[in-house]
């Protein structure tokens, strides 16, 4: 069988924003993985069967057949279906801490936080603590409150591009709101994405949008409009002359680059080393906006988010869930001249009556509060390379085709010999396999995205135990496939 081989990109383990990332190849295996000795092979000192339970996932099997009666392919978004790992949903009765529990016991050790957010770890007491007194005061007031002020004023602070940020409750309605302002100000029509980066599911950006897309094998959505989607340009991640070649041929028409500055919606792809540089440039030599879709990647990799990491500061950013603790959240902000286009200080309509609402204002204050902690990102950097590491080894050691990385808090893998650069590169991994391992995995205790194609995530709330059963769980899941 085929040996291990890596991404072939290496991060290092702390950037400033002032330093520039030195990338490199590893000669060994060619593995993507932090520049720095905590991405040390994990001794394997915890047993996966120690007194474990019978799997069984009979209260879950009975619980989504009613819901297929009751809800479209019985979920609430598609990924969630399990339908490119097979199976059927496992339903989630509780989580805490780094852990999760179905309805019939099982328990996991969970690397999807709630898919980003739960980056303190889930269910965390000062958090319920502090939303339990919220709630005395009502849930939600349709009007301005004092805890808007004082989330805007930590965003702003810990975002290099934002002088100026407006709530929403989603990452998809941060985006549609991102898209119609870069329009508004630049008085152009057309914005360019990149294949496998999905920034929600508003119609202009459902265009190779990679994530619950790819995951259902739909090339496009229907019921999306030509109308909606003419003015959008799509390119290869990482392929700076593919995005030179769309300016020039539309000249003084692109209002806007909007991406991913790690893609996390096609599998975890890092950028090329002078990728992001070089579309600051171009947007800068053209008069377009640079918008950097940091949902995911926003206090992930960085306090300031990826563009901190990086050392690239876009015109505007959005934000996600991460923001709010895990309620329903969103934001868009970046430079102050172009967010006062937005109404009520300028012409550019959007809004929502729960934006802003206390509760997630609150669960957001005191998640960004826990994340100024001493050693927060390079618990994050340590346990996560060592995750990434370790699976990996195993990967190699029985003789898998398997490539991967992480940077912070956020990683993932790949079935396939690498490098994984774009979308394009992502969709030759062996999807099949990654749905046995997945399963497998599953049975073991160890929840991941139930897609290929989607980035992983820890969180401070995730011990070295937790690392160590998990890389011994998937070295005995990939002896057995």
């Amino acid at each position: 069988m085929a040996a291990v081989n890596g991404v072939g990109l290496s991060w290092p383990s702390k950037l400033t924003k002032t330093q520039t990332p030195k990338w490199g190849f590893s000669p060994s295996h060619r593995r993507c993985n932090p520049s720095s000795s905590s991405s040390a092979t994990i001794r394997m000192t915890a047993s996966v069967d120690e007194k474990k339970k019978t799997f069984t996932l009979e209260k879950s099997e009975e619980a989504f057949s009613k819901a297929k009666e009751l809800m479209p392919g019985g979920v609430n978004s598609p990924v969630r279906a399990f339908k490119s790992v097979g199976g059927q949903p496992i339903i989630i009765d509780s989580v805490k801490g780094s852990h999760m529990r179905d309805i019939d016991g099982n328990e996991y050790i969970d690397y999807v936080g709630s898919w980003g957010p739960a980056i303190i770890g889930h269910a965390d007491d000062e958090v319920l603590a502090a939303l339990a007194e919220t709630m005395k005061k009502g849930t939600s007031f349709g009007a301005p409150c004092l805890l808007e002020n004082t989330l805007a004023e930590m965003v702003i602070s810990a975002v290099p591009s934002i002088e100026m940020v407006r709530f929403v409750n989603s990452g998809t309605e941060a985006c549609m709101g991102v898209l119609r302002l870069a329009r508004a100000f630049t008085c152009r029509p057309k914005i360019i994405k990149f294949e496998g980066c999905y920034h929600g599911h508003a119609d202009p950006f459902l265009v190779k949008a990679g994530s619950g897309v790819a995951t259902l094998g739909l090339p496009d959505s229907p019921g999306v409009p030509k109308a909606a989607t003419i003015d959008t340009l799509t390119a290869p991640y990482n392929d700076i002359s593919a995005v030179e070649s769309l300016f020039e041929e539309h000249k003084g028409e692109i209002a806007a680059v909007i991406l991913e500055p790690v893609v996390g919606n096609a599998g975890f792809i890092p950028p090329k080393l002078e990728f992001l540089a070089a579309i600051r440039k171009i947007t800068k030599d053209n008069d377009a906006l640079l918008i950097f879709d940091e949902v995911m990647t926003g206090f992930r990799l960085a306090y300031g988010g990826a563009q901190e990491y990086f050392g690239i500061t876009p015109d505007l950013t959005t934000l996600g869930k991460i923001i709010g603790g895990g309620l329903p959240v969103g934001a868009y902000g970046g430079r102050r001249d172009i967010m006062e286009m937005v109404a009520p200080a300028g012409p550019m309509y959007q809004a929502g009556t729960l934006s802003g609402n206390p509760l997630a204002m609150t669960a957001g204050i005191h998640t960004l509060k826990r994340l100024q902690g001493q050693g927060t990102y390079e618990h994050l950097d340590k346990i996560t390379a060592e995750l990434t590491q370790g699976i990996l080894d195993a990967g190699k050691k029985t003789g898998h085709a398997m490539c991967g990385g992480s940077i912070r808090g956020m990683f993932g893998f790949f079935f396939a010999d690498g490098p994984i650069y774009n979308f394009s590169d992502a969709k030759k991994s062996d999807t099949e396999k990654f749905g046995r391992f997945y399963r497998g995995m599953l049975e073991e205790g160890v929840y991941f995205a139930p897609s290929q194609f989607e980035a992983g995530f820890t969180s401070l709330a995730h011990t070295p135990e937790d690392i160590q059963r998990t890389v011994a769980a998937a070295e005995k899941v990939l002896k057995q496939i």
